[in-house]
C-alpha cells in the first residue's frame, strides 16, 4: 500500500495549507465569529483561484481532474486551521457525485460554478428516523417532472448554499436523489446551532416543483447507491479533518507545555504531562493513518467500507481523546474560548457526534468481518 503523493496531490495539499494558515488566523476566525460570517469569503476565493476547490471536477468542466485523494488532503488542512469554508459540503458530498453520476448537461450547468467559487453546495443527507438511503423525504409525480415534501433537519452549509442534492423517495419505493436550487419556491431554511458554533440548517421542502432534468444521473445507477457512495466519501473526510484537528491540538499543547513553567521547570518534564503527550502523539498517528488508508482505497477504486470504519472508530474515539488531554495540560488557558485551542476542541467534538459512537463502527466492522 502506497502513501506517496503524486506531485498534484501534494501541490492541492500544500495550496491549502498555505492558503488557510495565512488566511485563516486565529485573529481572522475570532473576527469572522464576532461579525456572524458563516463562511470565510477571502478563504473561498483563494481557494478557487488555486484549483482546490476544482481538484476533483474533471477538466472539460474548469477544474484539475484529480481524484478523490487531492481534496481529502485538503479536508486535513481545514480540520488543521478550524476554517469556516464549505470545501466538504461543496467538494465531497456535491461535486464528486454530480461528476461521477450526473448527466452532461447536469455537470455543465454545476461544476463550473463550484470550480470557480461561485457556487456553495451541499447534500441533505440525513433524517431523524431513517437512514439516508431509505428517505422518508417523498418525491412524486407532478407533470414532466416532480414534487418534493419533506425535512432535512441537519444540513451542513445549508443556509449559504445554492444548489441542494435531496435525497427523496420515489412513488415505487425506490430513492432518488435530486437537484434542487436553494432558492426554489416552497424551500424553507432554518438556522440551526451546533457545537462549532457554525450553524447548519434544518432545509423544509413543502410542494417543491423540480423538472425531469434535476433527477441525478441517467437512471444508470440507483438512488440508494448514489447515496451510500456520498456517504462513504463523506465520513472518510470527515476522519480526515479529525486527524487535522488533533495535529495542530497537539502542536498546540507541546508548545504551551514547553513555555508554561512550575518550580522553575516547563511543565512539559513533568512525566504526567510527557505521558498523556505520547499518548497523544499515538492516538493522532492513529488517526492519521487510518484516515489516509480510507481516503487512499476510495481514490484506488478498491473496497474501503471496512477501512472507513475503522478509521470513523479512531477518529471518534481517539480524537476526542486527544483535544480532551490538550485542554487539559493547558489547565485554565484551554477553557479559554478566545484561545485556538477552543476552535479544534468544539470541531472534534462536532465531528465526533456527526461519525457516531466508537462501538457502532466496532460493531459493523464485526459484522463485516463475520459475512466474509
Amino acid at each position: 500500500m502506497d502513501f506517496t503523493l503524486s506531485d498534484e496531490e501534494q501541490a492541492i495539499n500544500d495550496l491549502a495549507e498555505q492558503i488557510l494558515g495565512d488566511k485563516s488566523s486565529h485573529e481572522r476566525l475570532r473576527d469572522l465569529t464576532t461579525n456572524d460570517d458563516r463562511v470565510d469569503a477571502e478563504a473561498w476565493a483563494a481557494l478557487a483561484e488555486a484549483g482546490v476547490l476544482g481538484a476533483a471536477v474533471p477538466e472539460e468542466h474548469g477544474g484539475l481532474g484529480l481524484g478523490y485523494l487531492a481534496t481529502a488532503m485538503a479536508m486535513q488542512q481545514v480540520g488543521a486551521t478550524a476554517s469556516p469554508v464549505p470545501l466538504l459540503p461543496t467538494s465531497v458530498m456535491a461535486a464528486m457525485p454530480i461528476a461521477e453520476f450526473g448527466t452532461g448537461a447536469q455537470k455543465a450547468v454545476h461544476l463550473p460554478s463550484i470550480a470557480d467559487g461561485s457556487l456553495i453546495a451541499t447534500a441533505g443527507l440525513y433524517e431523524e428516523s431513517t437512514v439516508p438511503s431509505e428517505p422518508e423525504t417523498a418525491a412524486s409525480a407532478d407533470g414532466d417532472g416532480y414534487r418534493l415534501d419533506g425535512v432535512k433537519p441537519m444540513v451542513e452549509a445549508g443556509l449559504d448554499a445554492g444548489l441542494l442534492l435531496i435525497p427523496a423517495r420515489m412513488v415505487d419505493g425506490t430513492c432518488g436523489v435530486f437537484l434542487v436550487d436553494a432558492e426554489a419556491d416552497g424551500v424553507h431554511r432554518i438556522r440551526v446551532e451546533v457545537t462549532t458554533g457554525r450553524p447548519m440548517a434544518r432545509v423544509e421542502l413543502t410542494g417543491v416543483e423540480v423538472g425531469a432534468g434535476s433527477l441525478l444521473g441517467d437512471g444508470s445507477t440507483a438512488g440508494a447507491d448514489i447515496v451510500e457512495w456520498i456517504e462513504l466519501r463523506t465520513q472518510a473526510a470527515m476522519c480526515m479533518m479529525m486527524a487535522g484537528a488533533a495535529r495542530a491540538s497537539i502542536e498546540l499543547a507541546a508548545a504551551y507545555t514547553k513555555e508554561r513553567q512550575q518550580f522553575d521547570r516547563p511543565i512539559a518534564t513533568f512525566q504526567a504531562v510527557s505521558n498523556r503527550a505520547g499518548d497523544s502523539y499515538i492516538d493522532t498517528e492513529a488517526i492519521t493513518l487510518t484516515a489516509w488508508q480510507a481516503a487512499w482505497r476510495i481514490d484506488q477504486g478498491l473496497p474501503a467500507r471496512d477501512a472507513v470504519s475503522i478509521a470513523k472508530w479512531w477518529a471518534a474515539d481517539a480524537g476526542f481523546r486527544v483535544v480532551h488531554a490538550a485542554v487539559h495540560v493547558h489547565g485554565g488557558v484551554g477553557v479559554d474560548r478566545d484561545y485556538p485551542l477552543h476552535r479544534f476542541f468544539v470541531m472534534a467534538r462536532q465531528l465526533e457526534l456527526t461519525l457516531g459512537n466508537g462501538e457502532e463502527h466496532l460493531a459493523a466492522l464485526g459484522r463485516s468481518i463475520a459475512a466474509s
